[in-house]
């Protein structure tokens, strides 16, 4: 037993002394490794904007004796500043940027470098994403599409503190707006309702506005961008005669002598000018520059425009304008009576608002339309010549050839169209009808010598409309409406997609074949909004199965 314990005993010194030679030879043999640079710096929390400064928060590096921080606005194609840090947390803002402020609401891409104290251990470049600085704290209010036009904005604010006093326009390039194009002083009526009126700017152009309180505008209190649209007219065409600064109401009566054949007269929105008397004999458009508001610029007669006895006329135009007379019972828009051949090639209204007329145009003796067209207009209040009337009898004489109303609405007429003559075409689509003829009034009167001159010679198409009932303006409860008054004995009558409301009726004999193409179920007081005082034609009736494809397209959904 006891060399027993002997041998276990060496076993044990012999393992024991070799663990130590090999621990030994170990230690001798271990690897020192050359020091690595440093990690390159990561953020602790997201970069963030307070105001117009920017939170850069990093990881603390024990290894790193400082950081360099880079920043951008395009990806470091350029770098716009360098800021060197000792701590691992930096505001970017004036005191890291040597007194210099940061654009506000703007996007700024930020880098950064962690050094150590031997620059070859420095890390490499750390992306750190990008965040924009915070908008001025600003009292302007953002410009919607309907503050903007080609030539004007409008600029509006909350009225808080003190007054705005002053308005400057500067350049987008000016970001510091250092330079300003344009210094206005804001009145008493601007200070008041908080809304500014600019004018005179050029089309497709960007602009900053800017806002001032003090008594010399000292004190910033916000600006905005507004990028002006193009110009639906070039004002600056020799073709153009630009009214769109006048207010006087005998501009355009002053205008006419001397216009060139086709040339275009401009318009101010919302200011009343009075109608032409003097004969026309030359090709015209009127329209209007581009405005706030729905107000339109008004042409307004107490009796009525005439063309020149034998003038032949390419084209009368009147685009985004409203005509208005007088008197109902007496006014037009043209009433010409020529003894010599007189032609008009095309009479247009175009976004429109056409009221208060005995008729829009009534023709006699050798007066000549070849095309008529009322689009995208509202046509209200009109007396017994109704949308046209040719009025004299025999062939050769007042006629018409082509008929086109589209995109419009007719209400309070007491009278439709009337002729003594043949016709071409008439066509009426997609428009709103209501209260378009008064009890027993007269929707088509064709009254020529029968079977000669007493039709539309191509047909009458009707697509996509809808008819309320006759304008009762005497309250009788009689709401019928004469269709065929006289003639069309022979013309063809093409209706399609096509309602009367249930309230609709016809005179008795005077029905229209094929009409209605469809029956709404329900008055025009339940399908529409306000059809007889606010003539407010969208759907009040949701489940109309018509109301996404008939009527005027302005009252669809």
């Amino acid at each position: 037993m006891k060399k027993l314990n002997l041998n276990i005993y060496a076993a044990l010194f012999l393992l024991v002394g070799s663990l130590v030679l090999i621990f030994a030879s170990c230690k001798k043999d271990e690897e020192t490794y050359d020091k690595t640079r440093l990690f390159r710096p990561v953020l602790s929390e997201d970069l963030m904007a307070d105001l117009n400064t920017i939170i850069v928060n990093m990881g603390n590096s024990k290894e790193a004796t400082s950081y360099t921080l880079e920043v951008s606005r395009d990806s470091f194609a350029t770098v716009l500043y360098t800021i060197e840090s000792d701590t691992n947390y930096v505001v970017i803002g004036p005191a890291t940027l040597n007194g210099t402020e940061l654009l506000w609401n703007t996007l700024y891409q930020v880098r950064a470098t962690a050094h150590a104290s031997d620059p070859k251990y420095d890390s490499k470049v750390s992306d750190l994403g990008s965040v924009r600085t915070e908008r001025f704290p600003s009292i302007l209010n953002i410009p919607t599409a309907g503050d903007i036009l080609d030539v004007q904005v409008r600029v509006s604010w909350q009225i808080a503190g003190a007054n705005v006093t002053k308005i400057r326009i500067f350049t987008c390039d000016d970001e510091l707006l250092a330079n300003p194009l344009i210094e206005l002083d804001v009145d008493d009526v601007a200070q008041a309702t908080g809304e500014f009126f600019i004018a005179g700017l050029t089309p497709l152009t960007c602009y900053q506005v800017a806002i001032y309180s003090g008594d010399s505008g000292e004190i910033l209190r916000g600006w905005e961008v507004y990028n002006t649209i193009a110009s639906a007219i070039d004002l600056n065409d020799p073709n153009v005669i630009d009214l769109s600064q006048s207010e006087d109401p005998d501009a355009v009566i002053n205008a006419i002598p001397t216009a060139g054949d086709g040339q275009i007269i401009v318009l101010k929105k919302g200011v009343v000018y009075n109608l032409p008397e003097d004969p026309l004999d030359k090709s015209i458009t009127i329209t209007a520059a581009y405005g706030f508001g729905n107000q339109k610029a008004v042409l307004f007669t107490t009796g009525n425009w005439n063309i020149a006895d034998g003038a032949t006329i390419d084209h009368i135009r009147f685009i985004d304008v409203e005509l208005r007379g007088e008197d109902i019972g007496g006014d037009y828009v043209f009433n010409p009576n020529n003894a010599a051949t007189t032609t008009v090639n095309e009479l247009t209204f175009d976004n429109c608002v056409i009221n208060n007329f005995r008729g829009i145009i009534r023709i006699r003796s050798l007066v000549f339309l070849t095309n008529y067209t009322i689009n995208d207009c509202i046509v209200h209040h009109i007396g017994g010549y109704g949308i046209i009337t040719a009025d004299t009898d025999g062939a050769g004489n007042a006629a018409f050839d082509n008929l086109n109303m589209t995109n419009s609405t007719f209400t309070k007429i007491h009278s439709f169209i009337q002729t003594r003559q043949n016709a071409n075409t008439v066509v009426i689509d997609n428009c709103t009808l209501s209260e378009f003829a008064d009890p027993d009034g007269i929707l088509f009167r064709w009254r020529g010598e029968a079977g000669t001159l007493s039709n539309v010679l191509n047909g009458i198409t009707i697509t996509n409309s809808i008819f309320g009932h006759a304008w009762d303006e005497g309250m009788t409860g009689n709401l019928a409406v004469k269709g065929i008054y006289a003639g069309l004995e022979n013309t063809n009558f093409n209706i399609i997609n096509t309602y009367a409301t249930s309230d609709f009726a016809f005179t008795a004999g005077s029905e229209i074949p094929g009409f209605p193409a469809l029956t709404y179920g329900g008055t025009a007081a339940a399908l529409w909004v306000d059809p007889f005082d606010g003539m407010d034609f969208h759907f009040m009736d949701n489940g109309f199965a018509g109301k996404n494809d008939t009527g005027d397209p302005r009252w669809r959904p």
